[in-house]
């Protein structure tokens, strides 16, 4: 039986089998990166999806020339803005839940010494806008402290599509924001940690409009079976070709012919 398996000690087999060797090792490589990929977005989810970090740092520190977008791994993350808010373009936000009630956010936009401005939640109230005054905003230099959130997009997280009274915005986005401030706004908006009297703090808001994994890294996992079930296809293979070609030196040996 041993002697029917001398012909992979031939260079053709032994390059065959060094081949699908190197195969092996490249989808198993593949895979296991595709899932250290996964495990760091998901990482990256569970600690969004939590409390805030205790310590914040300086919005500018975070939105960066080099990088002015807010990604999925800074929403959430636990930000500082120095500078005056300006109550004359304060914007009621309709149409969102907070603990499975309906109400709404009051946005206020916050002027830096840089000149750009900071959208700013100071937070949620039941209810429609309107119905009652909302909290007056601190004047003069405040430090306000909360979580970066990204920018909606249209008929996402609840957010209003169609024509809204004026004082009122369906979207927090720079988008939306371009077209009722006489200034530019950084990326995203801020969710306060304190809320005033008669608000309640926001919780943080996910990309993707949930709490659950982004497509993104479920696309990974998918993509981590595909690798492995690649490598294990490599090995079926390897060996189904091995079996076959005994069975011809068997045949061969008892003088039949393979082809039959």
């Amino acid at each position: 039986m041993v002697s029917v398996y001398r012909f992979l000690l031939t260079p053709r087999w032994l390059g065959g089998a060094a081949v699908a060797l190197v195969a092996i090792a490249v989808c198993l490589w593949l895979g296991s990166w595709q899932l250290g990929r996964f495990e760091a977005r998901a990482s990256t989810h569970h600690s969004t999806s939590g409390s805030a970090p205790a310590t914040a740092v300086p919005l500018d520190a975070v939105l960066t020339k080099a990088r002015p977008t807010v990604g999925t791994d800074t929403v959430g993350r636990s930000v500082t803005a120095t500078g005056s808010y300006d109550p004359a373009h304060q914007l009621l936000v309709p149409n969102r839940t907070v603990a499975g009630k309906q109400g709404y956010y009051v946005l206020t936009p916050l002027r830096t010494a840089g000149g750009m401005a900071v959208a700013v939640v100071r937070g949620w109230t039941a209810g429609s806008p309107g119905a009652a005054p909302a909290p007056a905003a601190p004047t003069g230099e405040v430090t306000v402290t909360g979580r970066l959130q990204a920018p909606e997009s249209s008929g996402s997280n609840g957010a209003v599509v169609g024509g809204l009274p004026a004082g009122q915005l369906g979207t927090i986005s720079p988008a939306s924001l371009v077209n009722l401030l006489p200034y530019g706004t950084y990326d995203g908006w801020v969710a306060a940690d304190a809320a005033p009297a008669g608000l309640t703090a926001v919780p943080t808001v996910q990309p993707d409009g949930g709490d659950g994994l982004s497509l993104r890294a479920f696309q990974n996992l998918g993509y981590t079976l595909e690798w492995f079930v690649f490598a294990g296809f490599v090995v079926f293979m390897w060996f189904r070709l091995v079996r076959r070609e005994a069975e011809a030196a068997e045949d061969r040996a008892l003088g039949l012919d393979p082809a039959l």
